[in-house]
């Protein structure tokens, strides 16, 4: 399995809304970078969010799709990390890991395979039928997401890499498949974007014994070493650095 930071921090921050939640995850990734912190980690479920890429902005659909992403419950918000539109909500896991590092733009493709590669091994110690690879047709698509028996995405995976540190950022939906086919199945038709909405959904339609809490236990086992059960809270000055970052998120 790709290996773990042994000496991990888990950090934990309340009441964000989903533009916040992708600003603290830079703010992690700065305070990383500056030796602030160590390696840190965050998982946490998240409000409705209808996380757009930086590429959908500049297609002619873009302002209806943010429209259909609000009538559907779900706050449109721009993310940093690559993609396209995504979409998560409670009865999905957000997972950012962070580590410092001293190289620039090297092995994102070998962390995307290792971090897949185990995702799908923790999956798979629940009982899911979970495979690394592509479904065609899927939202979002990318060759290193995990996907349920070959036929719904239930991972997606980006990154951001910085000189001095990494953020690796991954959305694991779990349970609640419908609003998540319902916009996107809209939002995707705004955009212009084909795409087969059987793909869009959770893990409980294959798995209905599956839960987020049940996900969280396992990806907690699997970060072990960095204590995800006791979350130490972030800094004020980290909280004070939201207010830099918001702005560039929302929509």
């Amino acid at each position: 399995m790709h290996t773990v930071n042994t000496a991990m921090t888990t950090v934990a921050a309340q009441g964000l809304g989903p533009a916040e939640e992708l600003a603290f995850a830079r703010v992690l990734l700065d305070s990383v970078k500056a030796g602030r912190r160590g390696a840190t980690l965050r998982m946490y479920r998240p409000a409705p969010t209808l996380a757009f890429g930086a590429r959908d902005r500049f297609l002619p659909g873009f302002a209806a799709a943010i429209e259909a992403a609000r009538d559907h419950g779900f706050t449109p918000a721009l993310r940093s990390l690559g993609g396209r539109a995504a979409a998560y909500h409670p009865g999905s896991l957000v997972i950012d890991h962070i580590e410092p590092s001293d190289s620039f733009i090297t092995d994102t493709t070998a962390r995307f395979t290792g971090f897949g590669l185990d995702y799908v091994e923790v999956l798979r110690g629940l009982g899911v039928d979970a495979r690394l690879g592509e479904i065609p047709g899927e939202y979002c698509p990318g060759e290193h997401s995990v996907n349920v028996a070959g036929r719904i995405k239930a991972i997606g995976t980006a990154q951001r890499v910085v000189s001095g540190a990494w953020l690796f950022s991954s959305s694991v939906v779990v349970e609640d498949p419908e609003p998540i086919r319902a916009v996107l199945t809209d939002v995707e038709a705004a955009l212009g974007i084909e795409w087969d909405p059987s793909t869009g959904g959770s893990i409980s339609e294959i798995h209905p014994e599956i839960t987020v809490d049940a996900v969280a236990e396992a990806f907690a086992s699997y970060y072990a070493s960095a204590d995800p059960l006791t979350p130490v809270a972030p800094t004020a000055d980290e909280l004070a650095a939201l207010a830099d970052y918001v702005g560039k998120h929302v929509l």
